[in-house]
């Protein structure tokens, strides 16, 4: 923390502008000595960059940002220069020449920024998605983390942990004292009990969150010739599988990842399902059966003439698709009928692939998205229910049980016992933020 770190944070070059950060208690310093003049705080001014012995560098713009009010709540330099590679370099060796500076690691600036208070750990991985999000949803999931959103949801939990804890610490140390209520249980676990029914429902929801980072992992399975390279291509938009009239062409599982209105879908082909001697088929249908079992979503498609009783277990959902309704007819209820020649129900299978996921964030994008924050929401639910069924329990250990609680929600935001996380989460930034 006492080095003054810098590092190219625009993108890759040779680029019409690149932007050189700054940070760290010599950064004003620095940039004293390689522009002509300083500009005021926050105010953007053409300035010619010289070396130490005076050499010109490049002209570009400067802009100050003074701790504490800055991203990583240090003194930082903004230098946004002219993208050329020998451009860049040369001011990237000027910078390193100076005492107690050096480049970034990873994740550094964003590491201080933590440090120095600016974000908590969501707002952090929030960032880091927002930068790697490539669905619009995606973004906007990122959006809501990084702008405190969701560690608005976890602190306030976190108060009211406190506020139980406090009134049975109250009780504990000053039952004789007029103004501490007697009994706790009306004002502290009738509120654990609701707390504990948001948790649950926060996490049912955040399953959505978890789809939109990661994506929801859609399966066509059936029997051979059913139409399933066929409906993948289509899905995918090109001729991504080979398809013939001869079964059993497909014998491996061959996945792309698309995107159906904004949500980030892996779409899986897999070899048809169906008894074989083929040594190599019989492969290929294993292979399908796991890929089925661990689907968020199975289109088990199916095609007159063709059995489809081969059964398979998952713990997803299950669409039943009939596939070429431009020559045969379906047969209604809960299936649905398409043809990916003529692009007859293609739309309305779109919109039932990610019924699920649109259902889990039709309340909003107030989600954990990470598995590390979906763990210890889990485990403070379970303390707190731990604690509101163990009546029989002396209070001072229930409230031990609160303390738990408590603490698993700070380990989201990152307020207490986090050291070991910081190099696991920061790593995965690029240089420069």
């Amino acid at each position: 923390m006492n080095d003054t770190i810098f590092a190219l944070s625009s993108g890759g070059l040779p680029s019409g502008v690149a932007v050189i950060r700054l940070s760290g208690p010599a950064a004003f310093d620095i940039c004293r000595q390689i522009v002509d003049s300083m500009p005021a705080p926050r105010m953007a001014a053409l300035r010619t960059l010289r070396g130490r012995h005076g050499e010109p560098l490049d002209q570009g713009l400067v802009i100050l940002f003074p701790a504490p009010a800055s991203f990583t709540g240090e003194d930082c330099v903004e230098l946004q220069i002219h993208g050329g590679k020998a451009v860049v370099s040369a001011v990237l060796e000027e910078l390193a020449s100076f005492p107690r500076a050096r480049l970034a690691e990873a994740g550094e600036f964003s590491r201080r920024a933590f440090e120095n208070g600016r974000m908590d750990l969501v707002e952090v991985e929030g960032l880091s998605d927002l930068i790697n999000a490539e669905t619009e949803m995606q973004r906007r999931l990122a959006l809501e983390q990084m702008a405190g959103h969701v560690s608005a949801v976890y602190e306030g939990w976190a108060d009211r942990l406190k506020f139980a804890r406090a009134m049975i610490e109250a009780e504990l140390d000053f039952s004789d004292e007029e103004d501490v209520p007697g009994s706790v249980s009306d004002r502290v676990w009738q509120d654990m009990w609701q707390l504990s029914a948001e948790m649950s429902d926060h996490l049912a929801r955040s399953k959505g969150g978890e789809i939109i980072r990661d994506g929801l992992k859609v399966v066509i399975s059936g029997p051979p010739n059913a139409g399933k390279s066929t409906l993948f291509n289509a899905l995918v938009q090109r001729d991504a599988a080979i398809v013939t009239n001869i079964p059993g062409t497909t014998r491996d599982v061959l996945q792309t990842d698309i995107v159906i209105d904004g949500f980030p879908v892996r779409l899986i082909d897999t070899a048809g399902l169906r008894e074989t001697d083929d040594v190599v088929e019989q492969l290929g249908v294993r292979r399908a059966q796991t890929a089925t079992e661990s689907a968020d979503v199975v289109l088990r498609l199916h095609t007159t003439g063709l059995s489809n009783d081969i059964p398979i277990e998952i713990s997803g959902r299950i669409i039943d698709v009939w596939t070429k309704a431009d020559i045969y007819a379906s047969p209604g209820g809960s299936s649905i009928g398409i043809s990916a020649e003529t692009g007859e129900g293609m739309e309305k299978l779109k919109a039932l692939i990610v019924e699920d996921a649109r259902a889990l964030t039709a309340n909003g994008l107030v989600l954990a998205s990470r598995q590390r924050q979906l763990t210890a929401l889990r485990s403070a639910r379970r303390q707190i229910d731990e604690a509101c069924h163990s009546n029989d329990l002396p209070l001072d250990l229930r409230a031990e049980m609160l303390r738990h609680a408590s603490n698993e929600l700070g380990r989201i935001t990152g307020r207490v016992d986090v050291e070991q996380l910081l190099d696991v989460i920061f790593s995965q930034f690029c240089i420069g933020k």
